[in-house]
């Protein structure tokens, strides 16, 4: 396995793990303000958080060779924000181990998967382009932010793209650090925070109220906005991903590391799309030392607790949304082609982009299971449309 390891799949992987964290890792600070959680309690988190996504990453990749990615549940944590306050500690994590059981026994089930089976390509291709749409032009709008920056980075990608493809974004990730810190862009080195982090447990307390008004749309948001576009990443990029173990491991993960802050984990979508792409590696059969890769870096990160993460934070935002946008420009590019290829399904296709990358958002769920709900619903109808007016044979030979 090591004699296959390439430098592609370490950019890859440090490249999903930066983007991993730094795209949402303000939003889990938020929700631990919101449970009242002690600086001790707050480190916790980051260990459980970073130890699961590692270990479940690396433990499905290599499992199953594929580029299998976990993530904690971004929609899940900015609920947590608002549902969070006033409820005390133990019960929260109460809740947070509701969510793992109730993902364990979806898994289980496996109602999930032959769910997730129904959708057409188009649509799941649709709905991944949609979802990494704002991580590609977020590689264009940061032209505003540090115009030098950016545009010494596109440059190198475009050199890269004719003379080192397989290294491209590893170059470009180079070049755009350097010029960073030669400009001085990165924040302020005193904002390190070097303290030694240790997981703290907290015993899980059990209330009604919470376990219906937190436990439960936990789980629906992380199903709905998470774990359905994990799937439709891993699909579109030609895998068929193992979903109901995946969702055991990810659910049983939630259970085991909830005492610790590990509120809800689940398949990553973004980030995985980083490591199922052809800038990965050329050959799909070892995208997945990508994710593994990803894996060890997220189980290096959580060791790390609040020292790395603070790393993370002094990083530039338009360093961060470049090496992002053009390390998912070919899968975006794919994905398009892939959903507007048939003709028939090219309406259905395209509402699902759109509505995916609106960004509505419904009763806390995010538009990425409306543009679903909505993609199928108009491909259902347009397609029984369609064969209603196509004429039988023993019409036309008549």
């Amino acid at each position: 396995m090591l004699k296959s390891l390439r430098l592609s799949h370490l950019a890859a992987g440090a490249i999903a793990v930066l983007v991993g964290y730094t795209s949402s890792v303000a939003i889990i600070f938020q929700a631990i303000e919101a449970v009242g959680a002690t600086q001790a309690q707050a480190n916790s988190w980051l260990i459980a958080l970073g130890l699961g996504m590692g270990l479940t990453s690396l433990g499905l990749s290599l499992w199953f060779r594929m580029p299998i990615l976990t993530a904690w549940s971004t929609p899940g944590a900015a609920l947590l924000v608002v549902g969070l306050k006033d409820v005390p500690m133990d019960q929260a994590i109460g809740a947070f181990v509701f969510c793992g059981v109730l993902l364990t026994l979806t898994g289980l089930t496996g109602w999930f998967e032959r769910l997730s089976q129904l959708i057409p390509d188009t649509l799941a291709n649709a709905l991944l382009a949609g979802i990494l749409f704002q991580f590609g032009l977020s590689a264009f709008t940061a032209l505003n932010d540090d115009t030098a920056l950016v545009a010494i980075m596109g440059v190198n990608f475009l050199i890269g793209r004719l003379w080192f493809h397989r290294y491209n974004i590893p170059v470009v990730l180079l070049a755009g650090c350097l010029w960073a810190g030669f400009a001085g862009s990165f924040g302020d080195i005193q904002q390190l925070d070097l303290s030694l982090s240790l997981p703290m447990p907290v015993m899980p307390g059990f209330s009604v109220p919470v376990l219906i008004g937190v436990g439960l749309p936990l789980y629906i948001v992380t199903m709905c906005s998470q774990n359905m576009p994990g799937v439709v990443t891993l699909r579109s990029a030609g895998y068929q991903p193992p979903v109901s173990a995946s969702l055991m491991v990810t659910g049983i993960a939630s259970i085991l590391l909830a005492p610790f802050g590990g509120y809800a984990f689940n398949l990553a979508a973004i980030t995985a799309a980083i490591c199922a792409g052809p800038e990965a590696d050329g050959d799909p059969k070892t995208r997945y030392l990508a994710s593994a890769t990803a894996g060890v870096l997220y189980c290096l990160v959580g060791l790390g607790g609040a020292t790395v993460i603070s790393l993370f934070l002094i990083a530039p935002k338009a360093l961060v949304a470049t090496i992002a946008g053009l390390a998912l420009l070919s899968t975006i590019g794919n994905s398009l082609s892939h959903a507007l290829s048939d003709s028939q399904n090219r309406e259905a296709a395209l509402i699902t982009f759109m509505t995916t990358v609106s960004g509505i958002s419904f009763f806390g769920i995010g538009s990425a299971f409306w543009a679903l709900a909505i993609g199928l619903t108009v491909d259902h109808l347009l397609t029984r449309q369609t064969q209603s007016n196509t004429p039988t044979t023993a019409h036309q030979s008549r």
